[in-house]
């Protein structure tokens, strides 16, 4: 339950070992200690960092549950395994894939593959939470797309159609859990700072992992369905969007 000064006291991250979901749950932490379950993959060899950094952030317990994207008929017995010991306040959705847009658009197996972790899984994980926040009248919701999604781009248009359906998705699940009590933010990030983009070239509008967090954090406890990290991307997609294609396709973006 959260508390009553609005802090977590349960936070389930889903993609355990995901560096921006866990600075997500580091800043909930700098508000009070609360319980932490990771649900990551079994073979993850950055679990036991994911649970070290968790518990250095002031966890009061931290539970690993085992949680593989692509095998939905395991959903519900993980989410049931995170429900076990009480409800939860708040849900991370933060798991997901990236890599290079020529080949995934040319390689079936990757692009099924993308698809089935970045969309499909959403989907699945994101029915099984609202069914548990619905019947517990309450509880945060907080998931992972991107600006990739808002306007998909030639470069990697495999990945920003996961996001974009992703991005839809929740933000219809945030309509319609609404009269019930829970509350849905869709975190759209540009370009974050993690281990895994440290290869690509930054640029102006480029972001630490810990920003996302906080905008994060701050967006869901005042019930905003939509955050940009940073906030001024947002306008950059405003113009974006409404470019036409001819003009979009000759943009350096």
């Amino acid at each position: 339950m959260i508390n009553a000064v609005g802090n977590p006291q349960a936070i389930l991250l889903l993609g355990g070992t995901s560096e921006i979901g866990l600075a997500i749950v580091s800043e909930y932490l700098k508000k009070g200690p609360a319980r932490v379950i990771l649900a990551a993959l079994p073979n993850d060899p950055l679990r036991a960092d994911a649970v070290a950094h968790v518990e250095a952030a002031g966890a009061s317990k931290v539970e690993v549950i085992d949680f593989d994207a692509l095998e939905t008929d395991s959903h519900p017995k993980v989410i049931d395994e995170a429900w076990a010991a009480g409800d939860i306040d708040v849900a991370i959705v933060a798991f997901g894939i990236d890599g290079d847009g020529e080949e995934f658009w040319q390689n079936q197996r990757k692009a099924v593959q993308m698809a089935g972790i970045n969309y499909t899984a959403g989907v699945s994980v994101g029915v099984l939470l609202a069914e548990k926040m619905k019947a517990q009248g309450y509880g945060r919701i907080l998931v992972m797309s991107s600006v990739a999604g808002e306007r998909v781009r030639r470069f990697n248009f495999v990945y920003g159609s996961t996001k974009a359906g992703l991005d839809g998705f929740y933000l219809g699940l945030g309509e319609a859990l609404r009269p019930f009590g829970p509350r849905v933010t869709v975190i759209r990030p540009g370009q974050v700072r993690t281990k895994l983009s440290a290869h690509v070239q930054e640029n102006a509008l480029t972001v630490d992992k810990e920003e996302v967090a906080a905008l994060a954090v701050a967006a869901s406890e005042k019930g905003r369905e939509i955050v940009w990290a940073p906030g001024t991307i947002r306008w950059v997609m405003a113009i974006l969007r409404h470019i036409p294609r001819p003009i979009f396709r000759k943009l350096p973006i």
